[in-house]
């Protein structure tokens, strides 16, 4: 993946999740719990987490992800690793409610329109997990075509320079032919 693809995979989202997570800092009780509400529709376990920590817990964690995204030094591989399972759970909520969806279940509806678009953070997640090993493969692939080629032209000039060398040496005048 060229640094420009991944730069636009990355970039995109990541900034947009880091900015949500800036935003839900500092929020009040009464949201944090109807946050944690909708996120427990498809998560139940966050219910567990106490009302007035899970603001922050949610905040945090949007930045942490945010950063990871953002942050050059971290691998593609990893970035899709991280970025994965948010949108999973953001999906499991999208799925998790039926009003979300139409009849046949898939389909958004109104209400889950921006839910069912965070199906695109997955593909983003997985396109980035997925990468790497096809990617180091062509680059491995790619340094060994070049010092194959390389080793064929060595081996064309040395062959070259041996036949200008024999060409000069009459060998009769040698020792060991005579």
């Amino acid at each position: 993946m060229s640094l420009l693809t991944s730069a636009a995979f990355r970039v995109i989202p990541g900034a947009f999740i880091l900015n949500s997570g800036i935003q839900k800092l500092g929020m009040d009780e009464s949201s944090s719990a109807g946050l944690q509400n909708m996120a427990a529709t498809g998560i139940p376990m966050m219910k567990e987490i106490p009302t007035e920590k899970f603001g922050d817990f949610i905040a945090y964690s949007e930045i942490g992800i945010g950063a990871t995204l953002l942050a050059p030094f971290v691998p593609d591989r990893l970035a899709g690793m991280v970025l994965t399972p948010f949108a999973a759970g953001l999906l499991s909520m999208y799925f998790g409610n039926p009003e979300n969806t139409e009849d046949d279940g898939i389909r958004p509806s109104q209400e889950g329109l921006p839910l069912a678009k965070d199906s695109f953070l997955l593909a983003i997640g997985l396109g980035l997990a997925l990468k790497g090993k096809d990617d180091k493969k062509s680059k491995r692939e790619k340094a060994i075509e070049a010092a194959e080629e390389k080793a064929q032209s060595v081996r064309k000039d040395v062959e070259k320079g041996a036949h200008k060398l024999c060409k000069n040496i009459n060998l009769k005048k040698l020792p060991f032919f005579n």
